[in-house]
């Protein structure tokens, strides 16, 4: 069961970055990320009353500090990032880029959180690293020049490791309060956190002008319902239900997904370079994955 759950994660999060590639084709990585985090929230309040009830739990004032604080970096900062690079490089590289989360929160724990890292993990980060390099050799998008492409991959990596900043911070209260009630609390104070930027913005009329229907909900809607509640329940689903390492894997075949459905949906190019950048990248991630 957690294996599936696991694996749907990485199947509705292909099809999120899709839909996500398309919208920031007219709506910008701040109002998107806005939209984002706003409209799941509500979802994500219904679940966990449904799930564990009206009471909260006995939660001391820090811990909604730091899960605030995990929020505005894995969030509100590092999904900001990941809708820029990937509006700069395309699904297919994005896909890649992602492949970096791993050994960033690898080293991130080792120095922060002292646990060990092995020869494995190693070897599995130079692989993964090596595929990235190699991702910034790609041909950028027809509208794109070379620069663009090396600044979308830095700009994602950038993302990622306040991504794994905003889980490494929140490691201490994971353990104590249940993850669903965590997703929630973090979801909730980076949208405050949001909508305050926007009002206090000078670009206020375009950034709330995102809830305002128009025909970008199409893409807009489903792409939040699949990436920011579905495949968040699934990733929790997948975590409980199996070993950490086996789900860490299966979410990681989003990368094949992605890979696929940007050329059969974005017409982006599958090129052997990116075929094989792709393969790098991912047995790098099952060296860091299995430690």
């Amino acid at each position: 069961m957690g294996e599936a759950f696991a694996l749907g994660c990485a199947v509705f999060w292909a099809f999120a970055v899709i839909l996500l590639k398309r919208s920031g084709e007219t709506v910008s990585p701040v109002a998107l990320n806005l939209f984002r985090v706003t409209f799941s929230l509500p979802l994500l309040l219904a679940t966990t009353l449904i799930v564990r009830g009206p009471d909260l739990p006995p939660v001391p004032p820090r811990d909604y500090l730091v899960l605030v604080a995990s929020g505005i970096l894995g969030i509100v900062i590092a999904d900001t990032l990941f809708h820029k690079s990937l509006n700069m490089v395309g699904a297919g590289v994005t896909a890649i880029i992602d492949t970096f989360y791993s050994p960033i929160t690898v080293l991130l724990a080792f120095l922060t959180l002292g646990e060990r890292i092995g020869a494995r993990d190693l070897v599995g980060m130079c692989l993964i690293m090596g595929a990235v390099l190699l991702s910034a050799t790609l041909t950028p998008p027809p509208d794109r020049s070379r620069k663009h492409l090396i600044e979308g991959v830095a700009l994602g990596i950038l993302g990622l490791c306040f991504l794994a900043l905003g889980i490494v911070v929140a490691k201490p209260v994971l353990g104590r309060w249940p993850v669903l009630w965590v997703a929630t609390v973090r979801q909730a104070g980076s949208a405050a956190v949001l909508l305050a930027f926007a009002i206090a913005s000078a670009r206020r009329r375009e950034y709330l002008g995102v809830w305002r229907p128009t025909h970008v909900w199409r893409r807009m809607v489903p792409a939040t319902v699949l990436g920011s509640y579905l495949s968040l329940m699934l990733w929790i689903g997948g975590m409980k239900y199996t070993l950490a390492s086996i789900a860490a894997i299966l979410n990681q075949s989003s990368t094949v997904f992605i890979l696929i459905l940007s050329v059969i949906l974005l017409h982006e190019r599958l090129t052997k370079r990116k075929i094989a950048a792709t393969l790098l990248a991912l047995v790098g991630v099952l060296l860091v994955s299995l430690r």
